[in-house]
């Protein structure tokens, strides 16, 4: 049976139980067992390895000891424990022993607590629980293949496989983006770089991270080289279940203590908070966009880049506070954000300000579906000095695509023509050059030349600021001698002229705003990055609103080029008459 079938077979099982309401709850309860079971095989090793091995987990908790089929006399498979014990034997000895796991100071002890202590058994029949188990027995045996990294690709498959189940699709992004975007901003396990994914979902960035370092491995590596990677790797996840994938993910890409992929809410972490030593040297992320954080979450951050959209959220966090000096990120934003005005504009200007935003792959539609149908861009930056030119590059559809799907993905062959065009970031990345899918945008020139044209507003603005400040000062001062006035009349007049100030303010107040306006008005536009591609031919369009816009330019052009004959016409008529 192959792995989309067991996957499908399991769920199928699943939805005939009671205790299970949703796809959620199925991929929730799925996501443990293979917890368990990827852990058991992985303990094989550790004590092949090691014969002092002692397992973290306690004797009547593994799968090996409750789960896993065994061999009876006759040579067939029989379960341990019969199905009438079976769900008793999960909630009341399984589940309390591993949320309750006393952790004194052992990493593996933590991370299966950390696993466990939001998880639960939805399950309510010990018949289905059996066949489950039965199916995991029959169709992932992860002990009949000798290499990690292809445990690791069946895990990916079991996961890409459960992306059709409800919302499981929102914690997974395509392996062929997590691969090119850690290909892209290459890091090198020769410095003992470190990666962090502040959003990691079920890990894809963080396995192909970890590929990308084993690849670097040779014969002349050393142990520390190798464990290097593991030390190498971060990772924070806000959701229970992809946190519960994730971990499971790194256990069979060869992390055997997947503790610093901590189950956290990236954005909740006070600003202060945040230390020098969080910092890495490579972030490569899929933040969530379009979604709101409650509560007091960004309270606290920049005043000017305060948000509580997700996605402005964490990019103002990766500039500030993840990032190291120097370091180097690749991050998936939707187009909003590349148009996106306000706090949008502001977010950027300090990408823009503070990185060298050197390209962005703009992805065609369908890649995230049929999740969200919001078309995507990958933005690669370094900290540490402003952007001065941006490259983009327009990544197409493969011949005979129309858009993508779960049968038809986005594969990592594709990114091929990127690759061959990418170039090196240490000699600005002077072999780029364009063609029909690559354009630059000279953003430093932009820049000084908005900053030029909208600085006399500016300086405009202030000045009648000044003016309107001096008046409002007046008024304060006239006030302030009033309260001793008992005049009527001094009074009266002296209010006449308070009067006349404050309405000579209110003037020069709005006179104020509508240059500053003028001024914004020329230089935020520079920071709308959605940028389109000036060399690709102009595709034909059926839209009734785009073709009687066209219909109308030509009406308009036409109308221009009979007024010019006219003229001509007239002018030559005059030159006759006069002869």
């Amino acid at each position: 049976m192959n792995l989309s079938s067991t996957i499908k077979t399991i769920q199928d099982i699943m939805r005939k139980d009671a205790g299970l309401d949703g796809d959620a709850q199925r991929i929730g309860q799925l996501a443990w067992m293979l917890f368990l079971k990827v852990f058991d095989q992985r303990e094989d090793e550790w004590e092949d390895d090691d014969q002092n091995y002692l397992s973290p987990l306690p004797e009547d908790c593994r799968w090996r000891n409750w789960a896993a089929y065994l061999v009876d006399n006759q040579g067939k498979m029989q379960p341990q424990k019969p199905a009438s014990e079976l769900i008793e034997y999960v909630n009341n000895t399984v589940f309390p022993q591993l949320k309750e796991l006393e952790v004194h100071g052992d990493p593996k002890k933590q991370v299966i607590r950390s696993v466990f202590e939001d998880s639960n058994n939805y399950m309510k029949s010990g018949t289905l629980l059996l066949e489950v188990i039965e199916k995991l027995e029959e169709g992932i045996d992860f002990h009949d293949l000798k290499e990690r990294q292809h445990m690791g690709d069946i895990y990916e498959q079991i996961l890409n496989d459960l992306r059709s189940a409800g919302n499981a699709g929102e914690f997974y992004t395509p392996r062929a983006l997590t691969h090119f975007m850690v290909q892209m901003v290459n890091p090198r396990l020769a410095e003992r770089e470190t990666v962090l994914d502040p959003a990691c979902g079920t890990g894809g960035f963080l396995t192909a991270s970890i590929d990308h370092l084993h690849a670097q491995l040779t014969q002349q590596s050393s142990t520390a080289d190798k464990a290097a990677i593991e030390a190498s790797i971060f990772g924070f996840e806000k959701k229970q279940l992809p946190h519960l994938l994730c971990s499971t993910n790194l256990l069979l890409h060869g992390i055997d203590v997947p503790s610093q992929i901590e189950h956290r809410n990236t954005l909740a972490k006070g600003w202060n908070e945040w230390s020098p030593l969080d910092r890495r040297d490579c972030l490569i992320t899929n933040p969530p966009f379009g979604g709101v954080e409650e509560g007091t979450s960004g309270n606290d951050y920049p005043v000017d880049t305060r948000s509580r959209e997700t996605a402005d959220m964490f990019m103002v966090l990766i500039i500030d506070k993840l990032l190291k000096s120097a370091g180097r990120g690749a991050v998936v934003l939707p187009d909003g954000t590349l148009f996106g005005e306000g706090v949008k504009a502001k977010v950027k200007k300090k990408l823009l300000d503070e990185c060298s935003l050197h390209t962005i792959v703009r992805l065609p539609n369908g890649v995230f579906s049929p999740y969200t149908g919001i078309k995507s861009n990958l933005l690669f930056f370094t900290k540490g000095k402003p952007t001065e030119t941006i490259w983009y590059y327009e990544h197409p559809y493969p011949a005979g695509y129309k858009s993508y799907s779960k049968t038809k993905p986005i594969r990592l062959e594709e990114f091929q023509a990127e690759k061959d065009w990418w170039g090196d970031e240490a000699d600005g990345f002077a072999a780029r050059v364009e063609n029909e899918r690559a354009w630059k945008v000279d953003f430093k020139a932009l820049k000084n030349e908005a900053e030029s044209r909208a600085q006399p507003h500016w300086d405009k603005a202030e000045q009648l600021g000044n003016q309107a400040s001096d008046l409002e000062n007046k008024v304060k001062e006239l006030r302030d001698n009033l309260k001793g006035e008992k005049d009527a009349a001094q009074r009266l007049a002296v209010e006449e002229q308070m009067a006349a100030l404050r309405l000579e303010a209110e003037g020069l107040r709005q006179q104020e705003r509508d240059e500053r306006s003028a001024g914004d008005r020329i230089f935020w536009p520079i920071y709308n990055l959605d940028r389109k591609n000036p060399n690709a031919p102009e595709a034909e369009s059926h839209d009734p609103d785009v073709l009687l816009e066209k219909y109308q330019r030509l009406l308009a052009e036409i109308a221009a080029v009979q007024d010019e004959l006219k003229a001509e016409l007239a002018g030559a008529l005059l030159q006759e008459e006069s002869h």
